[in-house]
């Protein structure tokens, strides 16, 4: 009798045991199958060479070095809505017959088409993107921020009083007049959920620029993912935490540095490092997705 007992608690034991793993696996698959389903569209907004890569840290590291960057700008397709992230080089380089150089010779720049021939190779127009978001408003992310007039901006509560200021309009005109068209806005103090589901969140990470931030997207298939802005520019600075020269404050940069390194890592993100050739290599390119 007492052999039997002791038996029908072990059985009991592990028929509990048993349903709690089942429990949870439905409930993972649950959660899975309630994500919503978005795509993850990567476009070419042009080629920036970096002719004096010294100005990508702190110390004479990349002293007489110059370094190609992609210049990528990407189309969220969400059940909810469409986000357009970053905004690529200025149009006024498609058709110029060579690359521009600036006055400096800091930068060598060129674009080949525009975002609405872009937009058109996978059946969108630019009416068809409800919200537009920046990581930052240097000139190499605004490009052709204007032609969304009719969008919703989204942007930094901080980034918004920096570009707008009336300083800047004085020092910085050419950036100003690239978003000045962008009358439709929505100011953000922190973290933003664009859709409310916890799929396309744009993470506030200053330093580079007062109000600069990165996106993080968590995919169905490809599982989540982070674009990185200008948190960094190339492997080495990511592996060193390297700061450039022209950065708007350093040891915020730094301090972001740390959080987005936290983040990924809580959420097993993939990196991809928006000014890398290599990582704008790995994506599918338009029209093409990620899903």
């Amino acid at each position: 009798m007492k052999k039997l007992l002791v038996l029908l608690l072990v059985v009991g034991a592990f028929s509990c045991k048993q349903a709690k793993k089942e429990a949870a696996e439905s409930e993972t698959a649950v959660t899975e199958a309630a994500k919503p389903e978005i795509k993850l569209y990567a476009f070419s907004g042009g080629t920036v060479n970096a002719n004096m890569l010294e100005l990508f840290s702190q110390d004479t590291t990349y002293t007489g070095q110059s370094k190609e960057f992609a210049d990528a700008f990407y189309v969220i397709v969400h059940p909810k809505g469409t986000l357009m992230w970053d905004a690529g080089l200025p149009e006024s380089l498609v058709g110029l017959p060579e690359p521009f150089t600036s006055p400096d010779g800091a930068f060598t720049v060129s674009r080949k088409d525009s975002v609405a021939n872009q937009l058109a190779s996978i059946d969108m127009t630019v009416d068809d993107i409800d919200f537009i978001a920046l990581s930052h408003t240097h000139f190499d992310h605004i490009g052709h921020a204007n032609v969304f007039a009719g969008s919703t901006w989204l942007v930094q509560e901080k980034e918004y009083d920096f570009v707008t200021s009336e300083d800047n309009q004085k020092s910085n005109p050419d950036i100003y007049n690239s978003i000045k068209e962008l009358t439709k806005v929505k100011k953000i103090n922190g973290d933003y959920d664009v859709f409310g589901d916890g799929s396309v969140v744009m993470k506030f990470m200053p330093g580079h620029t007062p109000g600069h931030q990165v996106l993080y997207l968590d995919m169905v298939e490809h599982g989540p993912l982070m674009l990185s802005g200008d948190m960094y520019h190339f492997y080495e600075n990511r592996e060193f935490r390297r700061v450039p020269i022209f950065n708007y404050d350093v040891a915020l940069t730094k301090k972001s540095m740390g959080e987005f390194e936290a983040f990924a890592e809580e959420k097993g993100a993939k990196v991809y490092l928006q000014h890398s050739k290599e990582d704008f290599e790995k994506l599918p390119q338009a029209p093409n997705y990620l899903q």
